[in-house]
């Protein structure tokens, strides 16, 4: 009997592959998150022999990606108050 499709691990990596092409057309620093916590997760399943459920799978997908989305704002967000201005235009 075949595995369900979110027990498939390259399903998982397949839609990190796609939810970082989607970041890379629409840039706005969300779905960079969600992508690394779906490849983690598809690493995570792709060790043999281990079955999780669905309810334990998108708990460690929702957990992964947060901590991602937060690790990725410490390190590339502006400092704490400081607002981005620009002074000259590309055009001039």
């Amino acid at each position: 009997m075949a595995d369900p499709f979110w027990l498939t691990w390259w399903i998982w990596l397949a839609a990190a592959l796609a939810l970082g092409i989607l970041e890379i057309v629409l840039p706005g620093f969300i779905f960079l998150g969600f992508a690394i916590g779906a490849a983690i997760t598809g690493l995570i399943l792709a060790i043999p022999g281990l079955t999780l459920s669905l309810h334990v799978i998108a708990l460690i997908f929702a957990v992964l990606s947060l901590i991602a989305w937060l690790v990725l704002r410490r390190l590339f967000a502006l400092p704490h108050g400081q607002v981005k201005t620009f002074t000259h235009d590309i055009n001039d």
